[in-house]
């Protein structure tokens, strides 16, 4: 069994994912599946061409399976086939010169298609999703409260949560233990619950396109359970290097 490629944060730019797609050539026993955990899209001119270029891998390439993110809920919103047609997060991180960008960058077609997307992918024992189960805002890093990061690991019932809703590359590993859990009735009565936890891990795949010039992503190795990280300078930083992560565990 060879690798998984895992992406995210491509936001438009076709540069970037042609640069990776380049790199998966060099990978060591090879790229069995591609996945790209949302925001494909964004306010960038080459957008139109980066979504035909996905949805038209060339011979020998993986065909990519691609679920949605950030970038393309916003398209639903302004495109008002969502569950909201307000753009509140959008005009207050980017600004409103940045929603006419966007509106301009995905056409009607592509947002069609975009919404039949997937939320996420389960594979093996690991779910490979933008945010969490949660929603696609859900941004978690090495930051987040340990607690919360085990709930979006037992709501996904999953033992790898692969995300890139944050755009860094990180592995979080929580070891094994126990979780109790009470409820008590209105009666004042009381049930008590103990979970047996394996060990588990939340990794942020990094971004394609969040800093120009830099693409960083994920590989990850079913058979042996191992993660690494590469990073691919195009354009004017032509390159590549083995990125070093964030670790934690607890």
């Amino acid at each position: 069994m060879s690798h998984w490629a895992i992406l995210s944060g491509i936001a438009g730019h076709l540069a970037a994912y042609e640069a990776v797609l380049a790199d998966l050539k060099r990978v060591k026993g090879g790229v069995e599946a591609l996945y790209i955990l949302g925001d494909l899209v964004g306010p960038q001119a080459d957008c139109e061409a980066l979504v035909r270029r996905v949805r038209s891998p060339r011979r020998g390439e993986p065909e990519p399976q691609v679920c949605v993110g950030w970038w393309e809920d916003q398209c639903f919103r302004l495109h008002a086939v969502g569950a909201s047609s307000e753009t509140p997060e959008l005009i207050a991180r980017y600004g409103p010169e940045t929603v006419e960008k966007l509106w301009n960058s995905v056409s009607r077609e592509t947002v069609q298609w975009l919404r039949s997307l997937h939320f996420g992918f389960f594979e093996l024992d690991c779910l490979l999703i933008h945010g969490s189960t949660l929603g696609v805002d859900d941004e978690l890093t090495p930051e987040t409260p340990p607690l919360q990061l085990l709930d979006r690991l037992i709501r996904g019932e999953a033992n790898r949560l692969f995300c890139g809703r944050s755009g860094q590359a990180f592995q979080y590993q929580l070891q094994s233990g126990s979780v109790t859990s009470s409820l008590t009735s209105l009666e004042g009565e009381s049930a008590s619950q103990v979970q047996m936890l394996s060990p588990k891990q939340i990794i942020g795949v990094g971004s394609v396109g969040k800093i120009p010039g830099e693409a960083t992503y994920a590989l990850y190795h079913p058979k042996s359970d191992l993660t690494s990280f590469r990073t691919v300078r195009y354009g004017d930083r032509l390159g590549f290097s083995p990125t070093s992560a964030r670790q934690s565990a607890l």
